[in-house]
């Protein structure tokens, strides 16, 4: 049985086997790979397995497709670039194949992110730590306990720290704003050493508590503090005046995923850099497999806004390549088409000779011939795919590319 989409786009009809990407070798041709998945095939739950979905992240590459590429070009022991990381997704199933591999990003949520997922934990520590701060929090934030202020005997002096955020005051209700503060304030004093860990746990959980509408929760732009019909629900809905529900979920299914995760981590080193990768020289490398951002179509610091206010993270908004805010004329294309090009040249002298660049991108401006003359690669393929499932703001007809170039 097809889903609505997939009766609609005629390549699905096909009776063509897809690719199982666990199947890969390098000796699989291009010509017999079929990426069009069908839901049933590789359904959400394969999607957002195990780490992939630790937070939600607009712009992510589905993992199969990176682990197909990365079977076919690269072996174990070498090294893969990803000069724009975004959640981590070509870094952790590297990981899965005992390859190494590099990540740069502008954005500090990013690199926060793809660390916490590759990291390698004492699992019994994390359980333990998630739960104590979540309890804690729990204790601390409940009206009827009375300790909204002042936390148990044995820690009279603490208090909690209230904020003049402007986004914190102006997105979140009253209890669920002091929730996450003390959830916030909890990470930076009890010593915990799982932090980071932390930090994504309480950032996605700001994100479903924010004042908006349950079908809104890529691109809110006002909060909603009043009943609203729900479109997702088909109800009145009401917006969440509480976080603990959120940090309760999110913590369990982080532990849970962590665990999914560590039978199939590998000892492959994994390391994510905040930085440029216009500015910044790669060590060696034997290649690269990235999805660029795409020309005007995602602020990337933005859509994780909530995370900049509640951790304090740095701001580098004005770095990103192709930022919605700078739209997609051909002016905007025209830097684009540069600033990816000086990315890929960056790489490109980390890595010998005959070795692959592999960019996964939507091109509909038909922009990446022009960076291949650019940088003086050879095209050795273009692999095209349809996206499926795609819901939201960007419902509708989408291909991917899979651009395969070859070093000279």
């Amino acid at each position: 049985m097809l889903t609505n989409e997939e009766e609609r786009v005629a390549l699905y009809s096909r009776a063509d086997l897809t690719t199982v990407p666990s199947e890969v070798t390098k000796d699989t041709n291009l010509e017999n790979l079929n990426l069009n998945w069908r839901e049933k095939e590789l359904p959400e739950k394969e999607r957002t397995k195990h780490v992939h979905r630790l937070h939600p992240y607009l712009g992510k590459f589905i993992p199969q497709l990176v682990e197909i590429f990365l079977r076919k070009y690269f072996s174990p022991g070498q090294t893969v670039l990803d000069p724009f990381c975004g959640s981590g997704t070509t870094l952790v199933q590297a990981n899965e194949l005992g390859i190494n591999s590099i990540g740069y990003d502008v954005s500090a949520f990013n690199v926060l992110l793809t660390r916490t997922k590759t990291a390698k934990y004492d699992l019994v520590k994390v359980r333990k730590e998630v739960m104590d701060i979540f309890n804690k929090t729990r204790d601390i934030s409940q009206p009827k306990s009375q300790q909204l202020c002042i936390w148990e005997e044995s820690s009279p002096t603490w208090l909690l720290k209230e904020t003049d955020d402007p986004y914190l005051q102006q997105w979140f209700a009253p209890q669920a704003r002091r929730e996450l503060l003390v959830y916030r304030q909890l990470i930076e004093s009890e010593g915990y050493e799982y932090q980071s860990l932390l930090k994504i746990i309480l950032s996605r959980s700001a994100r479903s508590a924010r004042l908006t509408t349950h079908f809104d929760l890529d691109f809110p732009k006002n909060p909603q503090t009043e009943p609203y019909w729900c479109y997702k629900h088909s109800r009145l809905c009401q917006p969440t005046t509480e976080a603990l529900k959120f940090l309760k979920r999110y913590s369990l299914d982080t532990i849970k995923r962590l665990e999914e995760f560590s039978v199939r981590r590998t000892d492959a080193v994994a390391i994510a850099c905040h930085a440029d990768s216009r500015k910044t020289a790669p060590p060696p490398i034997d290649g690269v497999i990235t999805s660029p951002p795409y020309v005007g179509l995602i602020d990337y610091h933005e859509q994780h806004a909530y995370a900049y206010h509640l951790l304090g993270l740095e701001d580098k908004r004005e770095r990103e390549i192709g930022a919605a805010a700078n739209g997609s004329s051909q002016k905007a294309q025209r830097q684009y088409q540069q600033d990816i090009s000086e990315v890929f040249r960056n790489a490109l002298d980390s890595m010998p000779a005959g070795s692959r660049l592999i960019v996964i991108a939507g091109d509909k401006a038909n922009l990446y011939g022009q960076i291949a003359d650019f940088i003086g690669v050879e095209v050795e393929a273009i692999v095209q795919r349809h996206v499926n499932r795609r819901t939201g703001r960007r419902s509708g007809e989408f291909y991917e590319s899979v651009f395969i170039w070859r070093k000279r």
